[in-house]
């Protein structure tokens, strides 16, 4: 439930331009995405689904992906190595952990790219959701090939979800820029046109990078988040009741 709340919450942020309304302001925008990561996690924490272990190897996967966007902040095309560990975090932990890495993510990478700004709580919310993906996905106990297809098409709807940001700020052709105030399906054809002509070849980067990490290094890093998850996990067995002795 908490889940599919932060999630809602998110999709009013992108469905915003196509209801005929303008942006919401920066900051307050970036504020509502940090928050309900928060919140997310201050749930998890209380139902104890995410306890201080996991907590940490959260803060681990954050800081790893905040190295890697160090190490290649601009990718190479539209592909960037971070959705790596979003995508196997949620595969192997489930939605709400994949929501949250990828979120977490996100916000400390900016922070240590220098990358905030207005498109910051989309990405957090679109990168949440790619774990999210992953998580449902592997609930079918299909094997690594199904991830590869997920990180393929995740990687396309990342630049579809990043694209409302960027969108709204390209008013130069009647026909492909956002104007505020057009009717739905309008508005929605003119996004559709834009991203064909300006981001469908720049996401297949993104996305057949996706693909290709969890083909060719998928099997040992889910192996060991697997092992990490045996490990975190308490069970408590009942005892069966002692017999007494006459």
């Amino acid at each position: 439930m908490s889940l599919a709340i932060a999630s809602a919450i998110g999709l009013v942020l992108f469905l915003w331009p196509f209801i005929g309304l303008q942006l919401p302001p920066e900051a307050p925008a970036i504020v509502v995405a940090t928050g309900t990561v928060l919140a997310l996690g201050l749930v998890e924490l209380g139902t104890r689904r995410l306890d201080s272990r996991r907590l940490a190897l959260l803060a681990a996967l954050a800081a790893i992906d905040s190295a890697l966007r160090l190490a290649l902040v601009t990718g190479i095309g539209g592909f960037s190595p971070v959705f790596f560990l979003i995508l196997c975090a949620g595969w192997v932990f489930g939605p709400s952990f994949g929501f949250l890495t990828g979120g977490t993510a996100l916000l400390v990478s900016a922070l240590a790219t220098g990358g905030v700004g207005p498109w910051l709580p989309y990405q957090v919310f679109a990168a949440g959701w790619v774990g999210v993906a992953a998580g449902l996905a592997a609930r079918s106990g299909r094997g690594l090939w199904l991830l590869a297809a997920v990180g393929l098409v995740t990687g396309f709807a990342f630049g579809a979800l990043m694209d409302v940001w960027d969108w709204t700020y390209f008013r130069g052709s009647p026909g492909l820029g956002w104007t505020p105030g057009l009717a739905p399906l309008e508005t929605l054809a003119r996004f559709g046109r834009f991203y064909l002509v300006s981001s469908l070849a720049y996401d297949s980067f993104r996305a057949v990078g996706n693909a290709v990490l969890v083909v060719l290094l998928g099997a040992p890093v889910l192996a060991a988040l697997s092992r990490l998850r045996s490990r975190l996990t308490l069970e408590v067995v009942p005892q069966p009741p002692a017999v007494s002795r006459v």
